[in-house]
C-alpha cells in the first residue's frame, strides 16, 4: 500500500465510484496535496480489490458498462490504521526552484521568465482554490459533513500560494540587482540574507537597498 492507495481508499469510503469518477475526483480534490498521474490513479482501485480492501462490480451506463468500486470492512480498518500511523516527511517539487538553483547556466532573462511562469501557475492554482471556496458558499460542499476539513486544507493552500507570490516579488527585486546570474558569490547583500536565514527568520522582508 502506498500513500496513493490510501488516498483512493479514503475516496471510496465516501461512496462507490467508477474508475473514471475516481480519477476525476482525485484530480479535483487531491491534486494540490498529492498530484499523481491518471494512469496511476486508474491502477490503484484494482490493487485495492486484489488486497481485499475494495470490491468491484459492473453497472450499465448508457451503451457501456463501467466498473464500480466499493470499500470493504477490511478497507475501512486499513484506512483507520493509516490515519493513525506516522506521516511521511513533506516533499516539494517545483521545477522553477530547480531552475533557480542552476540559473548560472542561463541568463537573467531566463531566470525572469522562470519566475513569470511560476507566478502564472501559482496564480492559476490560487484562483482555483478561491473559486472552489466560493462554490461552497453558493452551492454547498459535495460532502457537507466534510466541509470543515476541506476548508482547513484550503487555508494551507491559500497561505502557501500567498507566500510563494510574495517570494516571487522578493526574488525579482533581488535579481534586478544582479549584473548576471554567475560568479557573484558572497556579497554584502548575500551575507545579510544569510544572517537572517541562519537565525531561522524570513529574509523576504529585508530591504533590497543593502549594498552588493
Amino acid at each position: 500500500m502506498t500513500t496513493s492507495s490510501y488516498a483512493i481508499l479514503a475516496l471510496l469510503d465516501l461512496r462507490p465510484w467508477t474508475g473514471y469518477e475516481l480519477t476525476h475526483q482525485a484530480q479535483r480534490s487531491l491534486r494540490y496535496a498529492w498530484p499523481k498521474s491518471e494512469r496511476l490513479l486508474y491502477s490503484e482501485p484494482k490493487k485495492l480489490v486484489t488486497l481485499g480492501y475494495a470490491t468491484t462490480h459492473q453497472e450499465a451506463t448508457g451503451n457501456r458498462s463501467s466498473n464500480v468500486y466499493e470499500i470493504t470492512d477490511s478497507g475501512r480498518r486499513a484506512l483507520t490504521e493509516w490515519t493513525g500511523s506516522r506521516t511521511r516527511p513533506p516533499r516539494f517539487e517545483i521545477e522553477a526552484l530547480l531552475r533557480l538553483l542552476f540559473a548560472d547556466h542561463g541568463s537573467i532573462d531566463d531566470l525572469r521568465r522562470t519566475l513569470d511562469e511560476l507566478e502564472a501557475d501559482i496564480g492559476e492554482q490560487h484562483d482555483a482554490i478561491a473559486e472552489l471556496m466560493a462554490s461552497y458558499l453558493d452551492d454547498g460542499h459535495p460532502f457537507p459533513q466534510r466541509t470543515h476539513l476541506s476548508v482547513l486544507f484550503a487555508t494551507f493552500q491559500i497561505e502557501m500560494f500567498t507566500s510563494i507570490e510574495r517570494w516571487i516579488d522578493f526574488a525579482r527585486t533581488e535579481i534586478d540587482q544582479w549584473p548576471a546570474t554567475e560568479d557573484l558569490g558572497m556579497t554584502e547583500r548575500t551575507a545579510a540574507l544569510i544572517g537572517l536565514l541562519a537565525d531561522g527568520e524570513s529574509a523576504v522582508s529585508i530591504s533590497p537597498t543593502t549594498p552588493s
